[in-house]
């Protein structure tokens, strides 16, 4: 179940959100947890079980944290160990045995083939940040299961994030305030979700799905494609992320954002302030800063991004098209640090986004291949390396049909017409209400027409 199908949007979210307002403020946590258990089995009735697995191994080991100090080492290293074993076991097992395993030993391992248990990548790091900041002392055990099995399994934001760290609701998890006005502004920042999904996400992505299963690609079919999966991407899970931190409001919760305006960056290191912000601030808690962060030598600092890029890489998935964007991002990052920032900095701020949009554009071919050769192929197509056309027919039928979208793409991916919007409502919220109708009503005109509704990180 997606947040853009008509079964969530006309069932489930209404059943929940009645019997929520319905009962008493402390049975809301025994709602949100039985309905987002439903959520999830919904889809994978089996892996409900490793969910519920995964809640009360780590409740049981923040309660341990808080009971046995003389052991907290021993606790948050197994606690550690058993999570990122369920996590290796059921997305990279294939990808060991296939690229490691068997090409050192005579004979070959079978693959498993197992499931991904959906969203998996992103209820394994909330349960492993709240035993680390117990561990740490940022946060207190918890002591009521419900509670935490809330926080970890909570539907809005269960299958793709963003990754709520558990310090930033623990006390909303004991009382919240829910009014109109946060009602209100959960459905408003619902519903431009919804439309980012749509109406711009789902078209553009016909564009990519086309270009890359294309046998032949001339130059700007190739760039055309790209940029197509450029803004896809984008629109496909910022307006995800919009549409859990508007459902939330609803509940009464107060999710940090995770993007903000990422293509309008003016380098590397601010694209990664912007761009899956509650990721990428995962890792930099959890991961870099614990290595020694940049207050080591500079040898060390780079050792230490090609370790958190590699990694943020392999999340992502089990394939090495993925650990090649992180190191790709690796090697950006080292070389701003050390040599471009000053460069940089003494351009006009268009050359600076121009520059960065350029890189990110190219790292979204590894991001978005199926393979390291695939990805390669791609390249090739895109800077005329494979001998194409600068111009065929194709590109010249695709400029014509998507031109109009990828005005609109470009257009929404700077904040300029949300500002202007926020001015208005901050006057009067009630300026938002009819176009906020009007754009969920298109979104249910094309939801009942089209086949067409992926959801890309699914994948992760």
């Amino acid at each position: 179940m997606i947040f853009s199908s008509t079964l969530f949007l006309f069932y489930f979210l209404p059943a929940v959100l009645l019997v929520y307002f319905l009962v008493p403020e402390k049975a809301k946590n025994v709602v949100l947890f039985l309905f987002s258990l439903l959520f999830y089995a919904w889809g994978e009735p089996v892996y409900i079980l490793l969910m519920l697995f995964s809640i009360l191994f780590n409740y049981t080991c923040g309660l341990a944290l808080g009971r046995y100090q003389q052991y907290k080492k021993q606790i948050l290293t197994g606690s550690v160990v058993v999570n990122l074993g369920l996590l290796f076991f059921y997305k990279y097992i294939d990808f060991f045995i296939g690229s490691i395993i068997n090409p050192l030993i005579p004979g070959n391992l079978p693959l498993l083939h197992l499931a991904l248990p959906i969203g998996i990548s992103f209820y394994t790091f909330q349960a492993m940040s709240y035993v680390i900041d117990v561990y740490r002392g940022k946060a207190q055990p918890q002591k009521n299961v419900i509670s935490f099995g809330t926080y970890v399994a909570l539907f809005p934001q269960l299958i793709a994030g963003p990754i709520v760290r558990y310090t930033t609701i623990e006390e909303q998890l004991k009382k919240r305030t829910i009014s109109a006005k946060g009602i209100y502004s959960g459905i408003l920042c619902f519903v431009i979700g919804l439309s980012k999904k749509v109406l711009i996400a789902n078209n553009i992505g016909m564009l990519w799905d086309t270009m890359h299963t294309a046998e032949y690609l001339s130059v700007v079919s190739a760039w055309l494609g790209i940029l197509a999966f450029t803004f896809q991407i984008y629109f496909d899970f910022s307006g995800y992320s919009d549409m859990a931190i508007g459902l939330g409001q609803m509940f009464g919760f107060e999710f940090e954002k995770n993007f903000n305006y990422p293509y309008t960056s003016q380098s590397i290191t601010d694209f990664w302030r912007r761009w899956h912000i509650s990721l990428s601030s995962w890792f930099k808690e959890y991961v870099y800063i614990p290595l020694g962060g940049n207050r080591v030598s500079s040898s060390r600092m780079r050792l230490n991004l090609f370790i958190v890029w590699g990694l943020t890489g392999f999340w992502h998935g089990a394939s090495f098209n993925f650990i090649m964007w992180g190191l790709y991002y690796a090697v950006l990052l080292i070389i701003e640090k050390e040599f471009l920032k000053k460069y940089l900095e003494k351009l006009p701020g268009l050359l600076q986004s121009m520059y960065s949009l350029f890189f990110v554009v190219i790292g979204w071919v590894f991001f978005a291949a199926t393979d390291l050769g695939d990805a390669f192929r791609y390249l090739g197509a895109m800077f005329g390396f494979t001998g194409n056309k600068l111009m065929d027919s194709t590109a010249q039928y695709s400029l014509r049909s998507y031109l109009i979208i990828l005005i609109i793409a470009a257009v929404a991916s700077h904040p300029y017409v949300k500002n202007q919007c926020t001015k208005l409502v901050n006057k009067n919220p009630w300026y938002a209400f009819v176009p906020i109708l009007a754009l969920f009503f298109l979104c249910l005109i094309y939801l009942a027409g089209a086949s067409y509704n992926p959801f890309l990180y699914f994948r992760f």
